[in-house]
């Protein structure tokens, strides 16, 4: 009896959450025994479900900013007005006077030609530097100077020079494209262990097989992540140059739309430029990767 009495006075009473979780906890149990298991949507189509909740939020937001903000068209305004752009992009009524479709590819032209002559300079040029302590100590202070320089200060120098306005552009892509191709691949060779340059050394191997057989397929993935980057900065660049240069664009379609006063063919070029912008870099993207089989770049 007393024995009794004591276990009844030393038991504590249930916490007040083993009531409440009690029931559930008992029920998941039973429901994992029976072989129940939850089931988790794909990955893709919860990215979808975001990039489509994130594009809603962001119309939201324009739309609210336009019925509120004065100037700033709708996007149903814009809609309607990229309908009639896109029904014919590739009209001609004279230099001056073509379709959008005729001015992004006159920009990729451009592109395309400083983006190829910057990879033909900047990729030999930066596996030179990191594989001579020398040649890296003479490009250094020039690098450390020349690459802070905004894209758009060359554009005179480019000027003066050619005496043209589309020579003028194609340099001020070739300068902004140049330094991340130099500095990535350049850094790439400086990370190829020194022990695989010592054994070439040992096997007597020339110049030419250590850049075949070692630096390059090392330091290919460095050197498209700077490609990667090269390209991303050209395609900024070349809107703002050719807003001071002229000629057809999309950098001079844009500005001809604002002395027009035409807001939501600006909002359309806007859009075109981004779309043109994610697809190269998502091009580069998929050539690095195949390249350089699945190495992360």
């Amino acid at each position: 009896m007393t024995a009794v009495a004591l276990r009844k006075i030393t038991t504590s009473p249930p916490h007040p959450a083993a009531v409440v979780l009690g029931p559930k906890a008992d029920a998941a149990k039973a429901r994992f025994e029976t072989g129940y298991r939850r089931v988790r949507a794909p990955e893709w189509l919860m990215s979808v479900i975001a990039c489509v909740m994130g594009l809603a939020a962001f119309v939201a937001v324009w739309a609210v900013i336009a019925k509120f903000g004065g100037r700033i068209p709708d996007p149903l305004t814009v809609g309607a007005a990229a309908a009639k752009i896109f029904a014919d992009p590739f009209y001609s009524k004279g230099p001056n006077d073509q379709g959008i479709g005729w001015n992004v590819v006159s920009s990729l032209k451009r592109v395309g030609i400083g983006f190829g002559l910057a990879a033909l300079v900047g990729i030999p040029l930066g596996f030179v530097i990191g594989r001579f302590r020398f040649a890296a100590g003479m490009a250094a202070p020039i690098i450390a100077l020349l690459k802070p320089v905004s894209p758009l200060a060359w554009l005179p120098i480019g000027l003066l020079v050619f005496k043209a306005a589309n020579p003028a552009a194609i340099w001020v892509i070739f300068i902004c494209s140049l330094w991340p191709m130099i500095v990535n691949t350049a850094v790439g060779v400086r990370q190829i262990p020194q022990d695989y340059l010592n054994v070439a050394r040992v096997l007597n191997l020339s110049e030419w097989k250590v850049f075949t057989k070692i630096l390059l397929p090392a330091v290919l993935p460095y050197m498209l992540t700077g490609v990667r980057l090269s390209i991303g900065v050209a395609w900024l660049v070349i809107v703002a140059a050719e807003m001071l240069t002229g000629g057809v664009g999309i950098g001079f379609w844009v500005w001809d739309e604002w002395n027009n006063l035409k807001v939501d063919h600006i909002l359309i070029a806007i859009f075109v430029i981004g779309i043109v912008g994610l697809v190269l870099e998502q091009a580069l993207i998929f050539v690095a990767k195949r390249v350089s089989h699945g190495v992360s770049v």
